[in-house]
């Protein structure tokens, strides 16, 4: 699937051309053939003499509706470069071309229209100007076909130069992440809303749950076509219209944009190359009323010149970004940069970080996958992928981590081990990088929580507190001059049972469990706090907290003013 634009001068014949390619008329408002001239853009489709399908679309000339021009072409594989032989080339026939180039299309055919009128000599003239105008440019050896589009002249020699093309473009990838830059939106009759656009990234299916953004409504996609026909499924690449579920028309604009919304880092702010054009007459700074047209968009913005002051005109610079509104981008993202004061074209480029998280005086910003991981030490695999749109595998649990942040690490878990003494470290008092970077510490293990040296002995094994609970169950001694770091893990590994402040041995509560099984043999209608009392050779202050454990775990229930069975009693 191949979606070309049309470009060029106003009145040259683009519209004119186009229709006689397809049989469509791609100017569809009143006032367009009223006036003989596009406004808005305009769309058709045809198959080649191949067979291959193509999706033309088809821009305003003019230079007052440069915006709609460039709505147009965000997203298209190749162009359809049109210059009249009666006039040559023309003001918009270069600026044209400059944002082609910016946009980053490598590939065209020039169609010099309206051979008819004009004499041989004259003909031969533009041809031999267009050459020299495409001379340094991706039009540089295209071919330029001769065409008269009301007598037909030249239309088959197009047609198969069209067929050239496209086997020459890159076909669209599918990378499971589709997008699609809205450039129409419309309420069909019996459908409900329907959007236009080209879809890059990924294909669609009928029920796929999506969004649209800005304004991040769900929607669900009822219904797809391409060349007037339905389809259950269409691949990247496609020239589409979609008929949307859940929301109105009139609430999508052109600009706005289709996506799957957990696929993609929504950017307010990104780091970017910009070239400037030129034949600008003057610098360009972060002063000016700047908008950026990426996509099927158009957005003021701030922006900020890293490094130096401005950019001299031909000059290549990074700068920062600040858009008023967050969108799905991705680096590799080309745009165009316009002036409004100036009502000129200033340059444009593609976007290399979507995320920055360096200052503007230190950015460094470039497509390297790496410097996002670097300038983060850690980052999910799910968020690189969204970042950088490529997706690596996790070099520690779920992380893509920077091998220098990962040394050092481990150097620092290797110190806190040295200074923690036998007793280890703590998992829980990590941070989740370090829990998971303790996995990959050599001469260490992890045991019960902790992380110990490999060949450590258990501190607490045996420890005489354990004992000393054990040799007096029923009246514990206090933990006197037991260190609170030991008192917890032994509470921790279930040595050692704390209820309501008092510490018992485990074999304590298994012993006092056996215990009121024993008196409730005895009494099955229940024993009293006193009777336990008694029992177990102790006082109020040791008992009761013994019995609403035994409460709280379901080896006893209160009934009033005695204790019952429950149902993890045990044997006697």
């Amino acid at each position: 699937m191949h979606v070309v634009a049309t470009a060029g001068h106003v009145d040259h014949g683009k519209s004119t051309l186009v229709e006689a390619l397809t049989g469509t008329d791609p100017d569809r408002f009143a006032e367009e053939k009223a006036r003989g001239l596009t406004i808005d853009l305009g769309f058709a489709t045809t198959t080649l003499p191949s067979g291959a399908p193509l999706s033309l679309v088809d821009v305003p000339g003019h230079v007052r509706f440069l915006k709609n021009m460039l709505a147009g072409v965000g997203a298209v594989d190749a162009c359809l470069f049109v210059v009249a032989a009666t006039e040559g080339w023309k003001p918009q026939s270069e600026e044209h071309l400059r944002i082609l180039e910016l946009l980053g299309i490598r590939h065209g055919v020039v169609a010099l229209t309206k051979v008819g009128p004009a004499e041989d000599d004259l003909v031969e003239l533009a041809r031999l100007e267009i050459e020299e105008r495409v001379a340094d440019t991706f039009l540089a050896g295209a071919p330029i076909v001769g065409t008269d589009a009301p007598t037909g002249v030249g239309l088959d020699e197009l047609r198969s130069a069209l067929d050239d093309l496209l086997a020459a473009a890159p076909t669209a990838v599918d990378h499971g992440r589709p997008r699609l830059w809205i450039d129409r939106s419309f309420s069909a009759r019996g459908a409900g809303t329907v959007v236009t656009g080209t879809l890059a990234g990924g294909g669609l299916a009928v029920d796929d749950e999506l969004a649209v953004h800005p304004a991040g409504t769900a929607v669900r996609v009822r219904s797809l076509e391409n060349h007037h026909a339905g389809h259950d499924r269409l691949p990247p690449g496609s020239r589409c219209a979609v008929n949307l579920v859940g929301v109105a028309h009139d609430e999508v604009v052109r600009g706005d944009v289709l996506v799957r919304t957990d696929q993609w880092h929504h950017a307010s702010v990104v780091d970017a190359s910009l070239r400037v054009l030129d034949r600008l007459d003057h610098p360009v700074s972060r002063r000016g009323a700047h908008v950026l047209y990426l996509g099927s968009g158009e957005h003021p913005v701030r922006m900020r010149i890293l490094g130096p002051d401005a950019l001299e005109p031909g000059a290549e610079g990074l700068v920062r970004i600040h858009l008023p509104r967050p969108l799905p981008l991705l680096p590799g993202d080309r745009f165009v940069l316009r002036e409004s004061g100036r009502a000129e074209t200033v340059g444009g480029g593609e976007v290399l970080d979507v995320d920055p998280v360096e200052r503007a005086s230190r950015a460094a910003p470039d497509r390297s996958v790496d410097r996002v991981v670097r300038e983060r030490g850690w980052i999910d695999v799910a968020d690189l992928e969204r970042l950088t749109g490529e997706r690596r595998d996790p070099d520690l649990g779920g992380w893509v981590v920077d091998p220098e942040v990962l040394h050092r690490t481990l150097e620092e878990l290797r110190s806190a081990l040295d200074e923690a003494g036998p007793m280890g470290l703590d998992l829980a008092g990590l941070d989740p990088f370090r829990r998971a970077a303790a996995e990959m510490l050599a001469d260490a293990v992890v045991d019960a929580g902790r992380l110990l040296p490999a060949d450590a002995v258990d501190p607490l094994a045996d420890h005489p507190f354990v004992a000393a609970l054990a040799a007096s169950p029923f009246v514990p001694p206090a933990p006197d001059g037991v260190d609170r770091g030991e008192l917890r893990e032994l509470v921790r590994r279930g040595d050692v049972v704390e209820v309501e402040g008092i510490f018992y041995a485990a074999s304590a509560i298994a012993e006092a469990g056996r215990l009121a099984a024993r008196l409730l043999a005895e009494a099955p209608d229940g024993f009293t706090v006193s009777t336990f009392r008694e029992a177990a050779g102790n006082t109020r202050k040791h008992a009761m907290p013994l019995l609403s454990h035994l409460d709280g775990t379901g080896v006893t229930r209160r009934r009033g003013d005695v204790r019952i069975a429950g149902p993890r009693l045990p044997a006697c």
